[in-house]
């Protein structure tokens, strides 16, 4: 058994067995507390320069379904496990995690107290961390001072293309990719969506003429306020087209309107945040990735209206702009893995383009 460890900020370390990529990944520590959703969660782009945490005790007991990525490849720094299955059993299974994950490059920790890992979190905030298969001990004051940069670039698709629903297209659909999940674009599709993806550094006067009905913004990784010329797209967008944004697409939305983000303690990251709709009451069980939130207090003053909040903290989860034809959503309505009950989201976003402006 070749071995593996995990250096945290605060000087403690954890030995365990190595799986996946041999080398060094230093990121962010962070966890998620879904139990389904592992490749899924493995190519969602939200993750750059994070090494996260599984909860769960066991992952990939189902195998690897290459069909079902988000992203062509893995964007996580490195996995921290409990155990993972070396032996999968599922007939859409393509292959085991640890053969993912070499062929990804992506470097893994197991046999480690990831209960403890995560209270520890949960206690202290997240904090930066190095995974190693290597004996040298790493440079402590880099790892101090790491911070996930150029996220956002990294993750984007750099060409523009199209994609076309399988009958015939009723809208067209600009989803400006700041490290957009495949599912969103699928989301779009199966509701008649003709869907031009564009990187993230497009000028909105490029989207405008171009004729779309509506707006996609994407999730995406890293802090939205490093992400200045996007903003400055997203307010030029403002009130000339009806916009949707999800994740950092929300935050980003938000800051365009004149709102400010906040870096959350540990972040909300599994399938199974409660929201509450502030219009009717309802609460959805939804799924998220993100460790900053739109704060609410200053929304105050904006065209933005606070629409869903977090049942467990009271932070904000969504946000609607009807000055501007607009809304965004922290939490991801597209859900793989996770809970159906925000999927309507997407049919309130046709409804908005059937409106127009």
């Amino acid at each position: 058994m070749k071995k593996a460890y995990l250096y945290l900020e605060n000087g403690q370390v954890l030995e365990g067995k190595s799986f996946g990529a041999s080398g060094t990944a230093m990121g962010e520590l962070v966890f998620t507390t879904g139990i389904t959703g592992c490749v899924e969660s493995l190519t969602d782009p939200s993750y750059y320069g994070q090494l996260v945490i599984y909860t769960f005790p066991q992952l990939a007991n189902y195998g690897i379904c290459l069909a079902d990525k988000e992203s062509p490849k893995s964007q996580m720094g490195g996995v921290v496990v409990r155990e993972y299955c070396e032996e999968p059993s599922n007939f859409r299974s393509d292959e085991s995690v640890d053969a993912f994950l070499k062929e990804q490059n992506v470097v893994g920790i197991a046999g480690v107290d990831t209960r403890m890992l995560t209270q520890m979190i949960r206690d202290n905030g997240v904090m930066n961390a190095v995974i190693t298969t290597e004996e040298t001990k790493p440079d402590m004051e880099a790892l101090k001072a790491f911070k996930v940069v150029q996220s956002v670039e990294n993750t984007s698709d750099k060409h523009v293309h199209q994609l076309l629903p399988e009958g015939e297209a009723r809208f067209s659909v600009a989803l400006i990719d700041y490290g957009a999940k495949q599912s969103i674009a699928n989301s779009l599709l199966a509701r008649g969506c003709k869907v031009t993806v564009y990187p993230y550094n497009t000028p909105a006067e490029d989207i405008l003429a171009a004729g779309h009905d509506g707006v996609m913004l994407s999730n995406g990784p890293g802090d939205p306020a490093d992400n200045p010329f996007c903003i400055e797209q997203i307010r030029k967008l403002f009130g000339k087209i009806p916009m949707f944004g999800i994740c950092l697409g929300h935050q980003m939305m938000a800051l365009a309107a004149g709102a400010k983000t906040v870096k959350l303690k540990f972040g909300h990251r599994g399938a199974n945040q409660p929201v509450k709709d502030l219009e009717d009451g309802v609460v959805l069980i939804s799924t998220q990735n993100h460790g900053y939130a739109v704060d609410t207090d200053s929304l105050a003053g904006t065209e933005g209206k606070l629409r869903f909040i977090n049942v467990n903290d009271g932070t904000c989860e969504g946000v609607d702009y009807p000055a501007y034809h607009a809304f965004s959503l922290q939490f991801h309505p597209e859900a793989h893995g996770g809970p159906l009950d925000c999927q309507t989201a997407f049919d309130r976003f046709v409804d908005t383009m059937k409106e127009g402006l």
